[in-house]
């Protein structure tokens, strides 16, 4: 093996700098997926618009992020990785500027799908340079820091987006990355410009990615807009569901035949391959779905400020940040399939846990399933990633873990977006069922003795009844996502036995 020369005088201090840099600008990205789940709440009541609709500001940026992870692989290729990284970072780090400057849902939507198509390369190019300007023997260090901000970046965001929202307002949420942004984008210019990938021309599948926009925009359009259309009584969303299905068909089919696909789905012949992403894309939008509708909740009915509700969120932060390495070690022992489904059932008992939550729960009552998931979360993801990446050639690695990012990421925005709609269309259902048996009158004589006028008596008692309404609708919710993750636990026992990952140098 040739020995490894380091770019420029990419050594000591610098090579710390610069890996240091790159994890930051991971750190930001990851983070920004989770900050805004805590203030859905703020930003709905600050524009005045409804719960549904304040989940676009998650699921513009994730189908965006998604969208943009293909085509990685291509710009490097084209322009360069440490280029396209510090140019996603500026696009990045403007786009979050406009988010924060936002005073209407559909500008903040709009900048929030600019900052997913900048953030979607980023964190496999950080992936990607943190391996290229290290010696081999170091790529497992640099490595475990990667992973380490991809894991912690979740546990942060809640907390950070909660306290930013009680104490400043959620426009900050957007204006924290600034400085962060202009941190890595000049560390990046000065430190990593010497370990440039080299650049081709290299032809681009326009019509593969404009179908895949196509495809995969019109079914998150439908998707967010489906409660408030009435679903497929509305020609809109027949329309946009057709539309993404013919535009599926016609991708696959393309991508099959072209010569350099966008995405390379010949990689789904492997079954391994393609039980392993599939139960990921599942399990990721049950687990995101609950994340997104937690805060909401917490907010909404038990009058948790954001802080708070972060902290809730947060305390999973514990388990996955512990069980990660001890995973990794197990993965290399026992038979992945068993440490997944293992994983997701902790992940379905947990969520099953959820669907007896009530008005009058404590803050331990709610935590303690948060704090349960965060162990279960590193035996569905680690061995899943390794299942899913040890199916393919050592030369299809790169394109299927893009893949695998793409159908994560998707999976939870599509996740978030039904979580939402759901407790939405069935708080209504639940209401009625409530209304239809309640005898109003000893709580509204009690009410008006204690001084309430009329109209503030049936006005509380119509409060109880939402509330009340709302917390079976969410535990409805966990009920259905608790099947979604039983499902996984096996479906992965499909898989054939795994092989073992080779950890040698990749060619």
């Amino acid at each position: 093996m040739s020995k490894f020369v380091p770019f420029g005088d990419l050594t000591g201090k610098k090579l710390l700098l610069a890996t240091f840099i790159l994890a930051l600008a991971n750190f930001m990205v990851v983070v920004d997926t989770t900050i805004a789940n805590v203030a859905v709440a703020h930003i709905t009541g600050s524009l005045a618009v409804s719960t549904t609709q304040g989940t676009w500001v998650i699921t513009s940026y994730a189908v965006a992020e998604a969208i943009c992870v293909p085509l990685t692989g291509w710009l490097a290729g084209r322009f360069g990785a440490v280029q396209v990284f510090a140019f996603c970072l500026a696009g990045f780090t403007v786009f979050s500027i406009f988010c924060g400057l936002s005073s209407s849902l559909e500008m903040l939507v709009f900048c929030r799908i600019g900052q997913g198509l900048f953030g979607g390369p980023l964190m496999p190019l950080s992936q990607t340079l943190l391996m290229r300007i290290h010696p081999p023997e170091k790529h497992a260090q640099a490595m475990g820091l990667w992973a380490m901000t991809t894991v912690v970046g979740p546990i942060v965001g809640p907390i950070m987006g909660g306290w930013i929202c009680d104490n400043l307002s959620w426009h900050w949420i957007f204006f924290i990355n600034l400085p962060i942004g202009i941190i890595c984008v000049l560390g990046v210019l000065r430190l990593l410009k010497p370990a440039e990938t080299p650049t081709a021309l290299v032809k681009i599948d326009a019509i593969g990615l404009a179908l895949l926009v196509i495809a995969i925009g019109s079914l998150q359009i439908m998707l967010d807009l489906g409660h408030d259309y009435d679903w497929f009584s509305s020609r809109l969303i027949l329309s946009l569901a057709i539309i993404s299905f013919v535009a599926f068909i016609i991708f696959m089919t393309w991508e099959m035949t072209e010569t350099n696909p966008i995405v390379n789905i010949s990689v789904f012949r492997h079954k391994g391959f393609s039980l392993a992403v599939l139960t990921m894309g599942f399990g990721f939008g049950a687990f995101f779905g609950s994340i997104v509708l937690i805060p909401q909740w917490l907010q909404t009915n038990m009058g948790y400020t954001a802080t708070w509700a972060g902290y809730l969120t947060a305390t999973m932060g514990l388990g996955s940040v512990t069980m990660s390495p001890i995973v990794a070690k197990l993965s290399t022992k026992m038979d992945q399939r068993a440490l997944a489904s293992f994983g997701l059932f902790i992940l379905a008992g947990v969520t099953f846990m959820r669907s007896f939550w009530n008005n009058e729960a404590d803050f331990m009552a709610l935590a303690w399933p948060q704090i349960l998931q965060g162990f279960a979360i590193p035996f569905f993801f680690i061995p899943l990633s390794n299942i899913a990446l040890g199916s393919v050639l050592p030369r299809e690695v790169a394109s299927a873990a893009g893949l695998m990012s793409f159908i994560r990421t998707m999976g939870g925005a599509i996740g978030a977006s039904l979580a939402v709609t759901l407790w939405d269309d069935h708080a209504s259902i639940s209401r009625s069922e409530i209304v239809s048996k309640l005898n109003p009158n000893p709580t509204l004589d009690g009410l008006l003795a204690q001084g309430f006028s009329y109209e503030s008596a049936i006005a509380t008692i119509s409060n109880i009844v939402n509330k009340e309404a709302l917390t079976q609708s969410a535990n409805h919710v966990f009920l259905v996502f608790s099947f979604i993750f039983v499902a996984g636990a096996l479906i992965i026992w499909l898989c054939p036995k795994p092989r073992k990952i080779d950890a040698g140098p990749s060619h």
